[in-house]
């Protein structure tokens, strides 16, 4: 394929949402490859666009360049002789944190893809590419850029005028806890896709909704779709839409939820369960934006669309086991992070336990009305149990005693319905996996029977009616050596009523 890039007549092109002209005009791009034909090609071709252009040939040039002034969008030749393209990269970022750059590279593979996407570009092109190519990538850019704008607009109204919704936000003080939300604030910013891996109602939804809440998309919609919900016709359909007459009942044209989320983010909930010829269509959306309707034999529509994968399993073993592609998960697991179990964050369970409490008082009783107050007894059952259900169970659990509460009461153990899963016997504790990602056989070790000592001696106590004598009588445990036990693991001896010896 030739350098040179001609603009391709507007009847051949996808139909991309509109920008009007002085939009267009207020976007700055900068070029920058040492190919003079290429960049002069790519020149004509946005300037033909309406875009406000700028070319360097020379590293040097274009890091002065950036240095000067910020740019909406920046095109970098990834491997430039006398400055790296990741240099630009990083470069570019720096003076304008906002700005997309997109990575031009004629060796493309995938360890080079990775490393300027995880570095921060927004997407790469390899070469040769087509006047249509450049186009349609910088068309869904130059969409980013505004949807950005109108972002932090809003943003700073709704910092004027701050709105308290309803949604519970993620929240947390343990230390894996907060190193996943640092990750997801900075990842944020970008538009980098996300892949979330965690237990089943761990959260991995709500991290997906702060990633979201605290992007440039931020005004647009965060549409989520369950992989593992809906049979393949019908997920097919959900996503990509459908023309009329494709399939029996399809008595209209339908846009699917990947142009529904133009402009947003998709959230793909249990993607390792779409089926394999789904994932291929999904990817070429990915790639350059296109969607065709189920039925449809042409483009339908270009989306600029941020993705947030999730999945419960291992997406690894998947890829080894054929059941998801190679090349989808890569373009998804951009920023990849590990949303902790209740187990890995066991301190955080007072704290989230407190904001359920008040959250589903005020959605299920008068709020006027003095919300219940969680005994140190509540706390400790709360905290010794094994929650396999992680922090959705918690909420289950808590508004399921809110409903049943007086206002004012003193939450006790006994008014907490937990679901006995026996997680808390002693052979099945030691069928466990240990929590994190431990080095040490030793420190895993510890941490494994730390969480049974702590288990095993809230349930006694409990058994006991509080009573710490007899609880050392039914553990066949020398009472002092029973005190020891307690107080090595923070255990109080009137965390419960009716604790006289």
């Amino acid at each position: 394929m030739n350098r040179t890039l001609a603009p391709l007549p507007a009847r051949r092109m996808p139909t991309l949402p509109p920008i009007d002209s002085a939009s267009r005009s207020s976007i700055r791009i900068l070029v920058v490859d040492d190919e003079r034909t290429l960049r002069e090609s790519c020149h004509s071709v946005l300037e033909a666009e309406g875009y406000n252009v700028v070319v360097a040939g020379r590293g040097n040039e274009a890091r002065d360049t950036l240095k000067r002034r910020p740019f909406d969008i920046t095109l970098v030749d990834w491997f430039m002789g006398e400055v790296p393209g990741s240099e630009l990269l990083r470069i570019a970022l720096a003076t304008n944190p906002g700005t997309i750059v997109i990575i031009m590279t004629g060796n493309p593979s995938v360890a080079s893809s990775l490393e300027a996407l995880q570095a921060g570009a927004w997407d790469y092109l390899p070469k040769p590419f087509s006047g249509t190519q450049l186009q349609i990538l910088v068309g869904r850019a130059a969409h980013a850029v505004l949807v950005a704008r109108e972002s932090r607009a809003l943003a700073e109204q709704r910092a004027q005028h701050p709105v308290d919704g309803d949604r519970i936000a993620v929240l947390g003080d343990a230390p894996l806890f907060r190193k996943a939300i640092a990750l997801a604030r900075r990842v944020a910013a970008t538009d980098a896709s996300v892949f979330l891996t965690g237990e089943s109602g761990a959260g991995k939804e709500l991290f997906a909704q702060f990633i979201h809440d605290n992007s440039r998309r931020s005004s647009r919609s965060l549409v989520a779709v369950n992989c593992a919900a809906l049979p393949e016709p019908l997920l097919e359909s959900e996503m990509f839409g459908h023309c009329k007459g494709a399939f029996t009942g399809a008595v209209r044209d339908k846009p699917g939820l990947l142009e529904t989320a133009n402009g947003g983010t998709l959230f793909l909930d249990e993607l390792i369960e779409m089926p394999k010829s789904i994932q291929a269509k999904l990817l070429r959306v990915i790639q350059d934006g296109v969607v065709r309707r189920v039925g449809s034999e042409t483009t339908d529509a270009v989306v600029n669309v941020r993705f947030i994968a999730a999945t419960n399993t291992n997406p690894e073993q998947a890829v080894q086991a054929a059941r998801l592609r190679e090349d989808l998960y890569y373009r998804l697991r951009v920023v990849p992070i590990h949303v902790p179990s209740l187990r890995e964050r066991p301190d955080d369970i007072p704290l989230l336990a407190e904001r359920f409490l008040a959250h589903y008082w005020g959605r299920h009783r008068d709020p006027t009305t003095p919300v219940p107050k969680l005994s140190k007894g509540a706390l400790w059952a709360l905290g010794a149990h094994a929650w396999p259900g992680n922090v959705r169970e918690l909420q289950n659990v808590i508004e399921h005693a809110v409903v049943l509460l007086e206002p004012g009461a003193e939450v006790r153990p006994e008014d907490i319905p937990f679901i006995e899963s026996g997680a808390t016997d002693p052979e099945k504790l030691a069928d466990e996996e240990p929590e994190g990602d431990e080095s040490s056989y030793y420190s895993a070790r510890d941490r494994l029977l730390a969480r049974f000592d702590r288990r095993y001696l809230t349930r006694v106590v409990m058994r006991a009616g509080g009573n710490l004598s007899k609880a050392a009588r039914l553990a066949q445990v020398d009472r002092t050596t029973f005190y020891r036990l307690m107080e090595r693991h923070g255990l109080q001896r009137d965390l419960l009523t009716g604790g006289a010896e």
